[in-house]
């Protein structure tokens, strides 16, 4: 690992934020946390943390000495100031000679200290950082240390290692306890220049802001160094089927199986996110899978994210989907008949305060296939994958030098039931549409409004237009993904569903769109024309939604065809039955496909758009259509 120090990038931050009225510390604190949020190998959505001791000025004009400590939802790979939340240091550290306190009494302590009420909560290590004397104060949970300190023998391992350059602190749940361990630890032998967390992490500090993050890349090149002492070969291959399905076929399958079913009500369902790579295959195929897979997560702050374990399933043999589908579904209920009795028995030890929470899985392992991240919105999902490609790489090293033994279940439930990690959830915004994927056909102002509306209710959404340009423009407005697909080739149409199963998982509604106008008198219009317009205008509506009824069949939990069908279809105007005719065809289609899949759960309805400016009704299509209405363009519109 190499330090991405540089002098002048330093220099323009200061300078920037100078210019702001920040202060030199907190410039070069947002400089230096930029730098280790941004590295996958230190920290992941949210893990680690950094601070630094300064003056600050509260709204009377006094000064104070305080800590700015990383806010609870300040991302550190673009942190800002207002993401280092100042917090009076004194009361803290006065906090250090209490024998106990709970963690909402932290937690209101800390915030009845802040320089700025409406800041973010502060960090739920604000203690331990506040309780080292150290100017700056870097947290990772970085992968090699995590390889190394989760080891049945981690600590030895650790420092003979760091030969007493790191105090060791045993593994104590995040808070108030932690903090004062921690700091008695570094009291022990005050010349250490970082503490080693067990099973959890690391933190370095230093003076400056340079000198604390160099000492973070220094600890952790040094991990990397003993892990490359490991096996070349860590996991034997088990034995796969002559031929596995792609992701994208069984994506539908896992989606479904893992959707939650309520009576009368939509089902739960969840975004899946695709990873696979030689280190994630290599990692899958393993002999031992079911063995180191499933000892629980490398770091506590990973399980909110993964739950504590993946479900694992068998490997898909090409052609074979229905076995493939049964087998998964009796993972899935052995893995959620698991996950309760795991509950039950925690639960049980702490008195029985908690309430359950939704016990499907977030991270899938497939054999010969890859991983799947799943979470309730593609931002989850690809949370969960980043966070399952960090576990491959850590449970992989920590197995070529020993055995990988992360945490007993016990200090696991504590931190995935934790009332501060639970807080987290319960702002978790569940709009309309969550957890499901939309397919728009055709980019134009309709379909392009459509995707805005969809991804404005939740749901993750793939724009398809023959024009791949402006399927990615509208995609890029939604955080979607554009395809380039010409709809009236089947081709092109089945690898395009592909495409979002392979990137979302599956397929919940399709608003079939895309469209064009050929206007004539019918008895002038010549049949290449009306067949063109059939093609696009009626076939292509039924060949999207064939594909996407497949795969909604796969799933297993209903879904939603709307076709943009056309005033035409009701009420046809003059010289305009190249356009109406297959319009009127698509109204029936709309009807047959309710009757056909209605008892899957799968509803299809239509809008009869008209009058709506857009690439298909311009300017000159008003002026033809208002003279076949005999009336004026105004009068029309």
């Amino acid at each position: 690992m190499k330090s991405q120090w540089n002098d002048d990038e330093a220099r323009r931050a200061l300078e920037a934020y100078g210019a702001e009225g920040v202060n030199e510390d907190i410039a070069l604190r947002v400089y230096t946390t930029r730098l280790i949020g941004r590295d996958p190998l230190l920290v992941l959505h949210g893990g680690g943390n950094t601070s630094v001791k300064t003056r600050a000025v509260d709204d009377l004009g006094q000064e104070h000495d305080v800590i700015a400590v990383k806010g609870s939802g300040a991302d550190m790979a673009e942190i800002e100031p207002w993401g280092l939340p100042a917090v009076k240091l004194g009361p803290l550290r006065e906090m250090r000679g209490l024998d106990a306190l709970s963690d909402e009494a932290m937690v209101n302590c800390q915030r009845l200290n802040l320089l700025d009420a409406a800041a973010p909560n502060p960090s739920v290590e604000t203690l331990l950082h506040a309780f080292l004397p150290h100017k700056f104060v870097d947290h990772a949970h970085a992968a090699a240390v995590l390889s190394l300190v989760d080891q049945p023998d981690g600590v030895a391992l650790a420092r003979e290692l760091y030969n007493g350059r790191m105090g060791i602190v045993p593994y104590i749940a995040p808070g108030f306890d932690l903090a004062k361990v921690a700091a008695d630890v570094f009291d022990e032998k005050p010349d250490v220049e970082g503490l080693i967390l067990h099973k959890h992490g690391i933190f370095t500090f230093g003076d400056t802001a340079q000198d604390a993050y160099e000492r973070m890349i220094e600890m952790v090149s040094l991990a990397e160094s003993r892990l490359r002492q490991g096996r070349p070969v860590v996991f034997q291959a088990g034995q796969l089927p002559g031929a596995t399905a792609s992701a994208a076929e069984i994506a539908p399958i896992l989606r479904g199986a893992c959707a939650i079913h309520r009576p009368g009500q939509e089902p739960v369902r969840f975004i899946a996110e695709y990873r696979s790579s030689p280190a994630v295959l290599d990692y899958v195929n393993g002999a031992e899978l079911a063995s180191y897979s499933q000892r629980g997560v490398v770091t506590p702050d990973h399980i909110i994210r993964t739950k504590n374990k993946p479900l694992e399933v068998p490997a898909p043999e090409s052609g074979k989907l229905d076995d493939f589908a049964k087998a998964v579904e009796a993972a899935v209920e052995t893995y959620v008949a698991e996950y309760d009795l795991y509950f039950a028995r925690e639960n049980e030890a702490v008195g029985g305060t908690k309430t359950k929470l939704d016990p499907m899985p977030r991270v899938v392992l497939v054999p010969g296939v890859g991983l799947f991240g799943l979470g309730r919105s593609a931002k989850d999902a690809a949370i969960a994958g980043d966070l399952a490609e960090n576990t491959v790489r850590v449970i992989t090293d920590a197995e070529a030098i020993g055995r990988y033994e992360p945490l007993p279940e016990s200090d696991l439930f504590a931190l995935e039931y934790w009332s501060l990690e639970q807080a987290k959830l319960a702002k978790q915004v569940v709009k309309p549409l969550t957890g499901q994927v939309a397919v728009v056909t055709g980019a134009g102002a309709i379909g392009t409004a459509t995707a805005k509306a969809l991804a404005g209710d939740g749901a993750a959404v793939a724009v398809l237009d023959i024009d791949g340009e402006a399927a990615a423009e509208a995609a890029r407005a939604v955080k979607g993904i554009g395809i380039a697909c010409d709809v009236t080739k089947p081709g092109d149409v089945a690898n395009a569903f592909a495409a979002v199963c392979a990137r979302f998982g599956g397929v919940d509604l399709l608003v079939s769109n895309a469209g064009a106008a050929w206007q004539g008198r019918i008895g002038d219009v010549p049949d290449e024309v009306l067949r063109k317009s059939f093609e696009l205008n009626f076939f292509a509506h039924q060949t999207v939604a064939r594909e996407a009824v497949a795969i909604m069949l796969k799933q297993g939990t209903g879904g939603a065809l709307l076709f943009n069908i056309s005033k035409q279809a009701v009420n046809p105007g003059q010289n305009f039955g190249p356009y109406g005719l297959p319009k009127a065809a698509t109204m029936l289609l709309m009807r047959q496909y309710a009757l056909d899949y209605g008892a899957d759960g799968i509803r299809s309805n239509g809008v009869n758009a008209d009058r709506i400016r857009s690439g298909l009704l311009t300017d000159e299509m008003i002026a033809a259509r208002s003279e076949a209405r005999g009336v004026t363009e105004t009068g029309y519109m």
